[in-house]
């Protein structure tokens, strides 16, 4: 049986690793030109902890794993509110979950695949067209190649399955947010913490997992999914403390990415031979910091299901935990990034409250 796997961030990966094992010969089919490194710092936590062991790259995750001191959060004039261990604000279990650079998971996944499985940059899926003898695929260089199943595990914004289930804005469920990450310079003498300035509607974060550079963060309540970089700086234009840095360091970045915080909700994930797994299928979005864990399940389940019920399997047994997972986060009313006065009160109370 042949199989062929679009994407190799985390799930594609994942996925191409279980099938292997089931016997499949597989294929992942890559846009960019190697696998895929940096990033924000990611968490691996419950059921997605024992997927990594069994796969064996837990000890080396183990080795590289971060360990934030403490998260602190500033008012708008720069001022602390509090300081806390990030596990108490988050709720992960400090003795289990892991955190890991992003970059360290995919090196992780690759190297423990790269032997069994072959693996193709540089390209990606144009247009598939399922019959009795399987998947044709035909290729943005041109190439075809005909495949028994095909699994999407290329993203947010899934070409795969626009192909199969049609346009995105079906399926996206937009949570009242946008975004701009990237890389910028640490001079704010911070190392292995997380600093995180709020007004109503708005926050401006900076991630220290190192000496050199910190991942900065600027999120905005925003009634439309328009994300632009323009965006991010008018609303961020009056902004204090270290923002101004922050604005000025956005534009300069070449690692920038803008989008909105959003989640994927569909009734079904395959259709034919076809199916959908990861964020292509169900993200979560970053807020839930669950969306890692939902890729490593899901890939587990999906080559499972594959192997031996089928994928109806493959919706019934991963439904239930996705569902959970999205329900984690509703429309406008993320903890760390509150939308009002008073909900940003009410915030910075509990947060008091952890230090008590």
């Amino acid at each position: 049986m042949k199989a062929l796997i679009s994407g190799a961030s985390i799930a594609g990966p994942a996925l191409a690793y279980w099938l292997n094992r089931y016997g499949y010969t597989v294929t992942v089919v890559e846009r960019a030109g190697a696998p895929r490194s940096g990033g924000y710092p990611i968490d691996i936590r419950g059921t997605a902890l024992e997927v990594v062991r069994r796969m064996g790259i837990l000890p080396q995750l183990q080795d590289t794993k971060i360990d934030l001191r403490r998260i602190t959060f500033l008012n708008e004039d720069g001022s602390t509110i509090a300081s806390a261990n990030p596990h108490a604000v988050t709720g992960s279990d400090a003795g289990q979950d892991l955190e890991v650079r992003r970059g360290d998971l995919t090196k992780a996944l690759y190297a423990v695949v790269r032997d069994d499985v072959e693996f193709v940059f540089d390209d990606s899926i144009e247009s598939l067209d399922q019959s009795d003898r399987g998947v044709d695929v035909t290729f943005t260089s041109g190439g075809t190649g005909t495949f028994d199943l095909v699994f999407g595990a290329d993203g947010l914004h899934s070409r795969t399955r626009e192909l199969l289930f049609g346009p995105e804005e079906q399926f996206l469920h937009y949570l009242g947010y946008c975004f701009a990450g990237f890389s910028m310079p640490n001079t704010f003498g911070l190392s292995d913490e997380v600093v995180m300035w709020n007004t109503p509607g708005r926050a401006a974060a900076v991630y220290a997992v190192g000496d050199d550079e910190v991942h900065a963060l600027l999120t905005v309540a925003e009634p439309q999914p328009e994300p632009s970089p323009d965006l991010i700086a008018e609303t961020f234009s009056d902004a204090g403390w270290e923002v101004p840095r922050m604005l000025t360091a956005l534009r300069d970045a070449d690692d920038l990415f803008v989008d909105t915080v959003s989640q994927i909700r569909m009734p079904h994930w395959s259709r034919g031979n076809v199916a959908l797994v990861g964020d292509a299928a169900y993200a979560p979005s970053f807020l839930t910091g669950q969306g890692t864990s939902l890729a490593l399940v899901g890939a587990y389940r999906l080559a499972h299901s594959v192997a031996n019920e089928g994928l109806a399997a493959y919706e019934s047994s991963n439904r239930a935990f996705v569902t959970a997972n999205q329900g984690k986060i509703g429309v406008g009313d993320a903890k760390l990034i509150p939308t009002t006065s008073q909900a940003l009160e009410q915030r910075n109370a509990m947060l008091r409250n952890l230090n008590q």
